[in-house]
Parts: structure tokens; sequence; C-alpha cells
């Protein structure tokens, strides 16, 4: 009766947990590519371990507080460590859906990933998409980056504003000597007419051409 009653439960397990079965997902580990020469052997002791994990994510969905290892369910184990797994309810007659499977495996991938000492992309469940890595808090506070940058452009812009006050200023003083130079070299220019060199007449005293001068005025001194 005991032999008949276990042959029965084989039975409904094989066909509840099938290739491409129902609510069946497929895993596939690369343990040696992940740990090298550190790889561990899978064998009985690592399905149950599977087992666990598989069980403890689901008894963190609602409902599903009273999951075992028992109804965790695995076939057609591979020498490569590939193998499928359904999870069934607690009368074991059918399998949980696969979108609750999904949502307990991913809220803890990481968990499962460190119980095997694998990852996402060594431990894969093919069927389930891989968890996102959390974002990573940036070693420089944002609001220190943001102040610095604000205080290089504060900085920038005063030593614009004191360049430019300096240009002015040497032009403002620079601007009187150079008219003042100007005048001294119209002042100092001479003509030439003809190929003679002519004095420009000043403003400040005249300049008495000989040529119109008569003989008394050239004998008689100013």
């Amino acid at each position: 009766m005991l032999c008949l009653l276990f042959f029965l439960v084989t039975a409904i397990h094989a066909e509840l947990c099938q290739p491409d079965a129902e609510n069946a997902f497929k895993v596939r580990l690369s343990i040696r590519t992940a740990l090298g020469d550190k790889a561990y052997a899978w064998d009985t002791n690592e399905e149950y371990l599977f087992k666990a994990m598989v069980a403890f994510s689901m008894r963190k969905v609602p409902n599903r507080e009273t999951t075992e290892i028992s109804h965790v369910l695995l076939c057609n184990v591979t020498q490569r460590v590939s193998f499928w797994f359904v999870v069934t309810d607690p009368s074991k007659n059918y399998t949980l859906p696969a979108v609750e499977i999904q949502s307990a495996i991913r809220m803890n991938r990481n968990r499962i990933n460190n119980a095997f000492f694998l990852n996402d992309q060594t431990l894969e469940f093919l069927k389930i998409p891989s968890t996102l890595a959390p974002p990573t808090d940036p070693s420089v506070p944002i609001w220190i980056i943001i102040f610095s940058v604000i205080f290089c452009i504060v900085i920038v812009a005063v030593m614009l504003l004191i360049l430019s006050g300096i240009r002015q200023r040497r032009r403002k003083s620079k601007g009187p000597s150079e008219v003042d130079d100007t005048e001294d070299k119209c002042e100092n220019m001479i003509t030439i007419e003809n190929g003679i060199p002519c004095d420009p007449l000043t403003t400040k005293g005249g300049h008495i051409n000989d040529a119109f001068m008569t003989e008394d005025e050239r004998l008689t001194p100013l």
C-alpha cells in the first residue's frame, strides 16, 4: 500500500514538473565559470538548499506563508547543472501561478545568488528577467559638487570684473598723454612745398618773411 502511494505521488510530481510545463522555470548554473578552482559539486545537498531558498522567497509573497520545501519540485537535472522547477500548493495538486513565482524570485534574487556564491549571469532563471543592481551612492555628495561648480563660476566672474576694471583705468591714464603727444608732433611738423622745407606758422608767435621786409626794416632793430 505504501509503495503504491509512493508511486502515485511520484507520478503526480512527474506530471507537474516537466520541461516547458505550465508555471515551470528552467535554471542554469555556471559554477565552474564563476568560481574556477573553488567550484563545488552540485549534489542533493545543493538541490535542498535551492528548494529552501525558493520556499523562503515564496513565503514572503502574500497568502503564501505556508509554503514548505517539499512544495518545490525539481526535474530534468543535468550534469552541467541545469534543471526545471515548479512550486505546488499545499495540497500538491497543482502548481502556483508563474507570476507569483517570478515576483518572489525577483524580490529575493540577491539572497539566492549569495547562497550559491553566484550572480545573475552565472545563476540564470531563463524566464525571469535579471534584477537591476541597486543604485550606488556617489562618493562625494551631490550638494558639494553643485556648490563647487557655483563657487568656481563666481570666482571666474569676479576675476573678469577685476581685469576689465584694470584695462579701463589704463585706457583713461593713457588718453591725455596721447593727446599731448599728438599736439607736440603737429607743432614740430615741417611741411615740404616744391621740394623746399617750410616751417609751419604757430599760433603763439609769428614768423617774419625776410623777402617782404624793406631795407629800413632790416636795418632798424626791433
